[in-house]
This record gives C-alpha cells, structure tokens and sequence, in this order.
C-alpha cells in the first residue's frame, strides 16, 4: 500500500491540470500523429511512427504515474499550516551568511514550475529547516558540504 504524501491544494491542482491536459488533449494530438505516420506505409522502417509510438508510452506513462501519485495525496489547507514551525506550504525567509532568500516549502510530489522560489521537503535545505521556528539556526548537510542557515521569518 502506497504511504500517504502531504501536499498544499495549489500544487494538488497542478498535478491534476497536467492530468488533465495529457489525458484530453496530449493523448488526441498522438493518435492523430499515428494516424498520420500510418499512412506513410510500410510501418517497418517508419521513423515517424516508431517515435510516436515512443511518444505515446511516455504520455501513457505519466499518466499512469499520475493517477496513482494523486490517489495518495493528502491536501494540506491553509488554516493547518503552522506559522510557528516550518512544514510542507511554509514560505521561509532565511539568511544564510549574510544574504536573505525565501523560500517556499513543498512536496516532494509537488510540480515545480521553473524559476519558483520552492524547495522540497527531503531536499537537504528543506529536510533541515522543517519542523524548526523562527530565530533556530539549523544544520544543512549538503553534497557540498555541512553550512548553517537562520531561520529569518515563517509565513503562509
């Protein structure tokens, strides 16, 4: 049986938009695109629909993978999140030798757009910083190397 995932409403709705969109449009465009390499001919030493064929295993297959991802999810709301403590929907300011960043905490599960301030959960930052409070300096130990970061501010 597959362990139950935390994960905040906002990246719950991202992950079933994309399942949406594969599974309504994604899926459509590939069967046209078979269809259309199918009438090239001879589907030995067709190129197009060998990789369209390709291309629909891996559509088949995130989708597969999530449906059985969002089956497990558990939907954080806000008013559970702690403003005390840092947890999966935390934004976190920390300062970490001077410099202050924020960063916004999220399940492993969760899909992280590009340029999203977001950190996961087991990542090494957000592994360490969860379950401490405002004003803890916590130990971070990263491939890098072991470095100490403070815990500047919580919010939702």
């Amino acid at each position: 049986m597959a362990q139950e995932v935390l994960m905040t409403e906002e990246g719950y709705k991202k992950l079933a938009e994309e399942l949406k969109e594969l599974k309504t449009v994604k899926r459509t465009e590939i069967s046209e695109t078979i269809k259309v390499a199918i009438g090239f001919g001879d589907l030995s030493e067709n190129s197009e629909y060998h990789e369209a064929k390709d291309e629909q295993g891996r559509i088949e297959g995130r989708i597969a993978e999530l449906e059985e991802k969002l089956k497990h999810i558990k939907i954080i709301n806000k008013d559970e999140i702690s403003k005390d403590t840092v947890s999966i929907g935390s934004i976190v300011t920390i300062d970490d030798d001077g410099f202050e960043m924020e960063y916004k905490i999220v399940s492993a599960a969760e899909k992280v757009e590009e340029g999203e301030n977001a950190i996961t959960d087991i990542s090494p930052v957000g592994k360490a910083l969860c379950g401490h409070k405002i004003g803890d300096i916590v130990s971070v130990d990263a491939p890098s190397g072991t470095f100490e970061i403070k815990i500047v501010n919580i919010r939702i």
